[in-house]
């Protein structure tokens, strides 16, 4: 059956390959696809089912999350102001340890793909344990998602040694192969939580399957300084040891590089996903993305967990990416705003290899669509549409978000999750965290 559905509005910013932004056009879905865009008073034409007037707003493609561990979001603010190392090894694991069971990551993934949908992201990167619930949540919720295969070679609630890790992730790989919602990776943690071995284990597979990679890689100098005293190479030298630098790998944070490892990631075509704010709080040090676009590398952005952000919040992601690239290259057109804008959509999606399907808004790609209200004080008035969205607009504003032609939020309210429920067992969880909770001051 086709279902025709036509959005009106004042902008529509494409992030085409020109960056192009239509005004009072339309944009015609049909089913889960973009059928057309075109000027308003030619769309009638199509005599839609349903019209959507949406002209006080911009319309853009949904916001690709490159990086996150969503249902870490019920650990949230739970040891803030802590260097990387304490925070993880003293605090989050140990959490993770006594709670991180099948419930916590239903519950947790929920409550984080509400706030991702609600500032307009239509598709995340994860990597946790569980993906079994994770991939439930995910088609329960409508929203996009590519799941990590988790890897790490010590014992979790998840699964006890690598042939446990590989063969129940690829369990649910099987089941949801078809599903036009969820693609799968594998997701190594970090060179210092793996083993060549395991590395070595997984690469067949990844090659049989034709699928990526994504792992924390250089996330500060001090991971790269050991790593070169334990093994006499650094982690990227490791893994280019191992063959693994190539287009199919996501590297994640990347804040420790110097020339040499940007030519490297040049050469091979790795996909670098830039978490500046996470960056920021854990105090890791900062990636270099001006030096990494010039030298053509594909860099996506991503919040990491909720935990070491505090939030999924992608616009506010893109503008402490723009803000802080300036600050540190003291070039004020360092990371331009169309810019900040690409490596939130298309970016995300070539990353993926998922950008012949979603990342940006044209005909014959599907539809997901983010609607946000700039006739707001705090966006008028505006000169440049694209700039406003990523300096000036916030959250709050977004209005309406569909994934695959389905519409997940309406008039600011979510569809598919019910959210004074979904609030009840976040408080519950609450109770459950409390006694691990660290008070810094």
């Amino acid at each position: 059956m086709q279902n025709t559905h036509q959005i009106n509005a004042r902008w529509i910013i494409t992030v085409d390959n020109e960056n192009t932004v239509l005004e009072n056009h339309a944009l015609i879905i049909q089913n889960d696809i973009i059928l057309d865009i075109l000027p308003q008073a030619d769309a009638i034409k199509y005599k839609p089912e349903q019209v959507s007037d949406l002209n006080e707003h911009a319309i853009f493609p949904g916001f690709i999350n490159a990086h996150t561990h969503a249902a870490m979001s019920l650990l949230k603010g739970l040891a803030d102001d802590i260097p990387l190392q304490e925070w993880l090894n003293e605090h989050i694991w140990p959490a993770e340890t006594a709670l991180a069971d099948e419930d916590f990551v239903n519950d947790g993934t929920e409550l984080a793909i509400a706030e991702m949908i609600k500032s307009g992201t239509t598709c995340f990167n994860d990597m946790y344990f569980f993906i079994n619930k994770t991939a439930e949540v995910v088609i329960q919720s409508g929203i996009r998602a590519c799941l990590g295969i988790p890897i790490i070679d010590f014992p979790t609630r998840w699964a006890k040694d690598l042939p446990d890790y590989i063969s129940k992730g690829l369990a649910v790989r099987e089941r949801y192969n078809n599903d036009k919602l969820l693609n799968f990776c594998f997701s190594p943690h970090a060179p210092y939580t793996v083993s060549d071995e395991s590395l070595k284990t997984i690469q067949p597979i990844m090659d049989e399957l034709g699928i990526r990679m994504h792992m924390h890689v250089h996330e500060t100098e001090s991971e790269v300084s050991q790593a070169i005293s334990e093994n006499g190479m650094s982690p990227l030298d490791r893994l280019d040891d191992l063959n693994l630098l190539s287009p199919d790998l996501l590297t994640v944070h990347m804040t420790a590089l110097n020339n040499a490892d940007i030519q490297k990631l040049a050469t091979h075509g790795v996909h670098v996903v830039h978490c500046p704010e996470s960056n920021l709080k854990l105090a890791s040090g900062n990636c270099p993305v001006t030096k990494l676009t010039n030298a053509g590398i594909n860099v996506a952005l991503g919040t990491d967990g909720s935990a070491s952000n505090n939030d999924l919040d992608m616009l506010g992601e893109m503008r402490t990416a723009a803000l802080l690239a300036k600050g540190v290259t003291k070039k004020a057109n360092a990371l331009p705003a169309y810019l900040a804008m690409r490596m939130a959509t298309i970016n995300g999606a070539k990353a993926l290899g998922m950008d012949n399907e979603i990342g940006s808004l044209e005909v014959n790609k599907q539809a997901d669509i983010v609607a946000i209200d700039l006739n707001t004080i705090e966006t008028q008035p505006v000169y440049d549409v694209i700039s406003t969205l990523v300096y000036s607009a916030s959250r709050s504003q977004i209005s309406d978000v569909w994934v695959a032609g389905k519409q997940l939020m309406a008039h600011h309210k979510l569809t598919t999750i019910d959210a004074s429920e979904l609030l009840k067992k976040t408080k519950n969880w609450q109770k459950k965290v409390y006694p691990f909770h660290h008070q810094s001051y």
